[in-house]
């Protein structure tokens, strides 16, 4: 039998937390909005997250999460404002003046924002170039696909295993990986709280989700095996066998009758969740 249990009662936002959340969500899905047309071949990662900086501080007039987060005993704060994964790179990326950007690579940019406290955090996929190869291109969609399967689950009374156990029954269908070792988690004036949303699992099992939580669904799929592997600057976070990654992210609110994505941009469909 399954256990599940009941969210500690300061994970449940009120209608005045929830305003501010919606509109840091809107702020980070701008951001990738903004960006994407100077994603091309020819361009640094570093470039990107440079770009991403200024429009961040000085247009939204807010913070950047991830500037100067994460330090720990081995490991360095991260630098930077976005994260930058090209191709084999799962997750955390470092953006650099050495990572030049080229035609029919895959790259995900991964960024948070704070506004009045709140953040919002969100990621997706880009095709350098526009073109990339018939896998690449497949993975790509079954990432987005895999993070919305996930969403589809998301309504009071439902677990975060109904999640990941959605998630993980698509992904490995389509003969994809996705990855153990990183989870979604909850969000709201902590960057990752509680719960951990884990990307595979059982159906209910572990925490019930109810009206007012705030937490990201954000699966990584491997085109090979599921197993990663952390490179020496204890943050990027590579495919063990080296086959292309994809992930796609959003910021989930649980309404009273199902979800509410926080971090939805503008040619986004997302009718499947009455949005």
């Amino acid at each position: 039998m399954n256990s599940t249990y009941e969210a500690p009662r300061r994970l449940i936002k009120t209608p005045e937390e929830i305003e501010k959340m919606r509109i840091a969500g809107k702020l980070a899905a701008e951001v990738l909005d903004m960006i994407k047309p100077h994603i091309k071949p020819g361009v640094s990662t570093l470039e990107l997250d440079t770009i991403c900086h200024d429009y961040i501080v000085n247009k939204q007039d807010a913070i950047p999460a991830c500037l100067g987060y994460g330090a720990a005993p081995g490991r360095p704060a991260f630098q930077h404002v976005i994260c930058t994964s090209v191709n084999h790179v799962v997750c955390h990326g470092i953006p650099s003046e050495a990572k030049i950007l080229k035609k029919g690579d895959i790259l995900n940019i991964d960024v948070t924002v704070i506004k009045d406290g709140y953040h919002g955090d969100t990621n997706m996929m880009y095709i350098v170039g526009g073109e990339t190869s018939i896998l690449a291109d497949r993975l790509c969609k079954v990432a987005q696909e895999a993070m919305y399967k996930g969403i589809e689950t998301v309504k009071p009374g439902s677990t975060i295993g109904d999640i990941g156990a959605a998630i993980q029954k698509y992904v490995e269908s389509e003969r994809f990986g996705v990855v153990r070792e990183y989870c979604g988690h909850g969000i709201g004036t902590v960057f990752h709280d509680e719960p951990q949303v884990l990307h595979y699992g059982q159906p209910n099992s572990g925490m019930i989700l109810e009206e007012g939580m705030t937490f990201t669904i954000e699966p990584m799929v491997n085109g090979g095996d599921w197993k990663t592997k952390l490179l020496g600057d204890k943050w990027t976070v590579v495919t063990k066998d080296h086959s292309l990654s994809a992930q796609y992210e959003h910021t989930l609110l649980v309404t009273k009758t199902g979800v509410e994505v926080l971090t939805a941009r503008p040619e986004e469909d997302l009718s499947r969740f009455g949005q």
